[in-house]
This record gives C-alpha cells, structure tokens and sequence, in this order.
C-alpha cells in the first residue's frame, strides 16, 4: 500500500535515518552495551532539557508517566489544570488513582492562566497539580513560564507538566522553570515511533515520592533515579526506541537547537496564514496558539469558513496526505493540520497545496 504521510497531531512521519536507527541489532539490557548506549545519549538529553537532572527513559506511552507522577507525587489532593480533552482526562486518572482532585475548568480554546491557578492553590488544599502545557485537542499552548512562577510562592505544591506535543519543539528550560516533573512521548515532536517516554524530575519530586508508599512499581521515581545513575532503567527497555532517540538527537543539535525551535514557530505561523487567507478563524484564543500544530475553527466558535470536514479529510488523503477532522467534543467543527517533528517551510507548502486542491472540490 502506498504511504499516506502523517499531518495529524501524532504520530507524526518518521524518516527513514530514524527507522535505520530503530531496526538496529538488539543489545542486552543489562549489558555494557546497553550502559554506554544510555550514557551517550545523556549530555544531549540534558542540554535538550536545559538540566543538570538526569533525564528517564522510560518504555510507555506518556500517559504512563502521567499517571506515575499522580501515584508517586500527591498525598492529599491535586489540582488538575482542564483546557480540553486530554488536561481534562487527567482529573479522571487521578481520581482513578485513588487521590482527591479538583478540576480547575476553562472553556476550550482558552488556556490555563496563573491568576485562576493561584486562587486554588491559595487554599492551601492541594500538594500537586497538573499542566498540559501544549492541549493538541484544542491547539492552546498555556504560558508555562506564568504557571511555573507560582512555584515559588507554593515550594511545597508539586508542579506536574506534560509537554508531550511541545517537547523538543519549543525551548523548555526545565531547571530555570522550577517545576517538578516534565515528561513527553517520542510520538509527537520528536518525530520517532510511539512507545518510549522521556521525562526528568526534580530533587524535590524525588524526595516527595521517597515518603510515599503506595507509589507503585512501573512508575516509581525513585526506581527510575537509581537506575538512571548507573545508565539503566528499572524494567527492560525498548532497545530500538533508544537507538532512534539517539538518532533523532544527532539530528537535533546538527540542525541547532535554536534552529529548531524557531523552524517550528514559523511552521506554525506560516499554517495559521493560510488558515486565515483561506477563510477560516483559528480556534485557540488569540496569542496562545500551539507552535506544533494547528487547530482551525469550522463552525465550533461563531465566525469564519465552514467546510465537511469528512468530506475534506477524504479528499486530502486521495492526495497522500492525512490531516485530522478533530477530536473528542470538537469533531468536525474543527480540524487540526501538524507541523511538529521533522517538517520544514517545503513539506509545510506541500499540506498547503493539498489542502487548496481538496477545498476547491467541496
């Protein structure tokens, strides 16, 4: 069967350098091999991060992770930060967990603010909180440098971010931030095959989860941190997602990671002026739209073009391509075109030129 490449939030295409690197021969897990592999991938994580923390490995999808940090990080409650389907999803794993939690609600295109955050965790009710710093449902990037200031003034409050469509494509100065876990797939911007998270905590979040006894096993922080300081992990990795990560990295840091980050602002931007020059308005609100992909309003807010989203998923595919029809409460009255990962301002013209083609056939 033909390709159809990937313009959807995640997965998103993975080059053919990266699935080289994925299918290479399989090492022992508790080898030599292995410990120099981990170790040699270590710097460039760091340096990725902007941290001095040893930076996990760990062999799930992020969720895994997220839910690790709500059963290693709360004993009494967790605020859970709710601007679309998947931040507010967590309020569900956590109580699902066995924690108290609250939602902090905002509408859908709206994001998370420090003022709304500051008022609940004033109560002095909670000891943990959630952030999605990068909402792919609604297309909302929260200013995470506002919600990580609250830091400060809460020491004692444990600050969880998921930065899984925002990771490797926006600069996250995880120390310099102050929060206390930041975690990510490989899925989405780092442009590698799902299964393998990444995530980095602080001295704090390790000294919390030590007191802590029900933190289980998969996830326990503490594990991770041990085995991390003898280039290990806690249970068997997936080989071939480290050799692709160590990849990608070489990939990272030839482009620069500077570079990086601004072909991916300008990707974005370029997405969003075509959605514009083509009629529609975006979805999040305005200046705080996501850098890695772009959700465009089709009728879920008043105003704007609006197309059979169906019908134009359709037709782009006939051309190679897979955009996304929406997700969850905003199927179809909205649509979401990625540009995280490997796509430049060529690849990006290629969507464009797809999508003109398709609209002209409605």
């Amino acid at each position: 069967m033909a390709h159809v490449k990937l313009h959807i939030p995640g997965p998103v295409e993975v080059s053919e350098k990266t699935f080289q690197a994925f299918r290479s021969p399989m090492i022992g897990h508790r080898g030599q091999e292995f410990k120099d592999l981990y170790a040699s991938i270590q710097p460039q994580l760091q340096q990725l991060l902007y941290t001095k923390q040893l930076v996990y490995l760990s062999t799930s999808s992020a969720w895994g992770v997220m839910e690790g940090a709500i059963r290693n990080l709360v004993s009494r409650k967790v605020l859970n930060c709710m601007c679309g389907a998947f931040s507010d999803k967590w309020l569900d794993v956590s109580k699902r967990c066995g924690k108290e939690a609250e939602g902090l609600q905002v509408e859908w295109g709206s994001p998370i603010r420090a003022e709304a955050v500051d008022r609940k965790l004033a109560t002095g009710q909670f000891d943990a909180l959630t952030v999605i710093h990068n909402e792919t449902s609604t297309g909302v990037m929260s200013p995470l440098e506002e919600i990580a200031a609250l830091k400060q003034k809460y020491p004692d409050v444990m600050f969880i971010v998921d930065a899984v469509s925002s990771m490797s494509a926006v600069k996250l100065e995880f120390d310099r931030l102050g929060v206390d876990v930041l975690l990510a797939g490989t899925q989405k911007a780092f442009a590698m095959p799902p299964g393998l998270s990444i995530f980095v905590c602080s001295p704090a979040a390790l000294a919390k989860a030590a007191t802590v006894n029900d933190r289980g096993y998969y996830f326990d922080l503490v594990e991770f941190q041990k085995n991390a300081e003898k280039s290990m992990t806690p249970s068997t990795p997936s080989i071939g997602h480290i050799y692709a990560l160590q990849s990608k990295l070489e990939d990272f840091f030839a482009e620069g990671l500077e570079a990086r980050f601004a072909r991916h602002a300008r990707t974005a931007q370029m997405t969003r002026d075509w959605a514009k020059g083509q009629g529609f308005d975006l979805f999040p609100e305005q200046g705080f739209e996501s850098q890695t992909l772009t959700t465009i309003n089709n009728g879920a807010k008043p105003g704007g073009r609006v197309v059979d989203v169906p019908k134009l998923v359709k037709l782009v595919k006939q051309q190679g391509i897979l955009i996304n029809g929406g997700y969850g409460k905003i199927k179809g009255t909205t649509f979401r075109l990625s540009n995280m990962g490997d796509e430049t301002d060529a690849t990006m013209r290629q969507l464009y030129a797809a999508m003109d083609t398709a609209l002209k056939q409605l």
